[in-house]
């Protein structure tokens, strides 16, 4: 078993009264859902693409959060870890081991940065 860096649980109203669980290990994040059909997910690090935090004010007032993961991951592709604790913490952490990843793995990604300007536009100043 892998060395579990963190985990947490989905909370409702701030308690940990969910079946959804999420753990983090140094290579590998995991989504375990269900009760009765139990699902178990996980996705490289190397492959998460994307974080973003989205705090509402029923979030914020709960102290909790939820991360937004982009991934190239075939079987979760974009997910929510929902209402975890102490989430902007949660979302450096995961950032860190990410990044410790892609380096240790030497994949690199690249990024199409695209204006908004369209060649095909005919303007009375250009001839």
């Amino acid at each position: 078993m892998a060395n579990i860096l963190w985990h947490d649980r989905k909370r409702h109203l701030g308690l940990p009264i969910s079946f959804t669980k999420y753990s983090m290990s140094e290579d590998r994040l995991f989504v375990e859902t269900g009760f009765f059909n139990l699902e178990q997910n996980e996705v490289r690090l190397y492959r998460i693409l994307d974080l973003q935090l989205k705090r509402s004010l029923g979030q914020r007032i709960f102290g909790v959060g939820s991360i937004i993961v982009s991934s190239s991951d075939k079987s979760l592709g974009t997910f929510e870890i929902r209402n975890v604790k102490n989430s902007a913490n949660v979302k450096e952490m995961l950032s860190v081991q990410v990044e410790q990843q892609r380096e240790a793995k030497r994949v690199y990604t690249r990024e199409n940065m695209v204006d908004d300007v369209d060649d095909n536009d005919i303007h009375e100043g250009d001839f």
